[in-house]
């Protein structure tokens, strides 16, 4: 046995027997040809015999380094720690990831609340949206360059707030609710958990999601035209003077409703879909995975709170005394408008969420791993 490990290994090398036993380091050599090859050995065969390197790889070969394939596989991205997340790190990794797709979708949603709010005010009408990129030429022609980002600097404040909770400390509040003894949680228990989280980000957030509609809803013409607020902190002071703090929680109801839907759609969606494709080893746990599950809980997510979201968002961007209660604002729209503006902007709404989810999850899942290595790093002796 030993002899015919040593005979394939030569030929896997290139080597001769002769070469073999003028080996420099006979005793080593002698006890390695007793070992089945390494998987490290692409590595040594540069340094151990150059014109091995140059020679077409045998079927030995290929056979030896088959355990460090299947050991490294196709991951695309940052593998899976090996110690799962922790609350800090999925806290901090949420608010993190949901800021980076803020960035690259926020044109999306500043048109998506321009065709929300299309037809409630009579003296904004002459100006008429048409589509999204139709929407978003239009505030570039007639407000400027960076009108598509008015309010981000908000949006961002409220993502590092907002994100953080309803989606980072998601797991946690899920493992919460779920019982003792329990293997897996139930569709009840990740809504419980959904809607606990969606709520409690609302709490603490609605300030910035405010002063975000605000700005994203404000119309101002030319570089020259008027600005309602100055800067971000200037709307915070603003609307705390002329409508009170309680202008700060304004629509704070149907914000808790939108987000509560939205965040059962998204988490509870993004959670079971992945949950299946893993089960059923459709798909590993990697990029595939991750932008499947990620587009279909943007797309519920889009369906099911797109009627909640157009009601909030005039409530919020509404003047003092204009609408009683945000159902008095849903009854108005319907007799004004009928029933199919709770749909208005539904096309930017679902380009938005969708690329938001996907950007945001895929991010998340690799801003974990990277974190949770970062963390081993440092508490690692070594």
């Amino acid at each position: 046995m030993a002899r015919e490990q040593s005979e394939s290994c030569c030929r896997l090398l290139g080597w001769s027997p002769k070469e073999v036993l003028s080996f420099p380091y006979p005793c080593w050599t002698q006890h390695w040809f007793h070992l089945p090859p390494p998987a490290s050995l692409r590595s040594l065969l540069p340094a151990l015999k150059p014109r091995a390197a140059e020679r077409p790889l045998s079927s030995d070969l290929n056979w030896a380094l088959k355990g460090l394939e299947e050991t490294s596989g196709t991951m695309v991205g940052l593998k899976p720690s090996e110690m799962p997340p922790t609350t800090a790190v999925k806290f901090l990794g949420a608010g993190m990831a949901a800021c980076f797709a803020d960035l690259l979708t926020f044109p999306l949603d500043t048109a998506k609340v321009r065709l929300q709010i299309q037809g409630e005010n009579q003296a904004a009408r002459s100006i008429q949206y048409r589509g999204v990129l139709g929407t978003i030429l239009t505030m570039v022609r007639t407000e400027g360059l960076r009108s598509p980002y008015s309010g981000l600097v908000a949006g961002l404040q409220r993502q590092m707030s907002f994100a953080s909770i309803r989606i980072g400390l998601y797991d946690s509040v899920k493992q919460f609710y779920t019982p003792k003894g329990s293997d897996h949680s139930s569709i009840i228990t990740r809504i419980l958990a959904g809607c606990t989280t969606g709520a409690m980000a609302v709490a603490c957030a609605q300030p910035t999601d405010v002063v975000k509609v605000r700005f994203q809803a404000n119309k101002h013409f030319g570089p020259g035209g008027s600005k309602k607020y100055s800067g971000t902190m200037d709307a915070y002071r603003t609307i705390a003077r002329e409508e009170g703090l309680r202008g700060l929680w304004k629509g704070t109801f149907p914000n808790i409703t939108r987000n509560a839907i939205v965040n059962c759609a998204e988490m509870v969606t993004y959670d079971i879909i992945k949950e299946k494709l893993l089960d059923y080893q459709l798909l590993t746990d990697n990029f595939p995975c991750h932008f499947v599950s990620a587009f279909g809980a943007g797309f519920c997510a889009t369906v099911v709170a797109s009627p909640v979201d157009v009601v909030k968002t005039r409530y919020m961007n509404s003047l003092p005394g204009q609408y009683r209660s945000p159902l008095d604002c849903m009854l108005k729209m319907v007799a004004r408008e009928g029933a199919s503006a709770f749909y208005k902007g539904f096309t930017p709404s679902f380009l938005r969420l969708g690329i938001w989810n996907v950007v945001m999850f895929v991010t998340y899942e690799q801003l974990k791993r990277a974190l949770m290595n970062v963390q081993m790093l440092r508490e690692s002796p070594f």
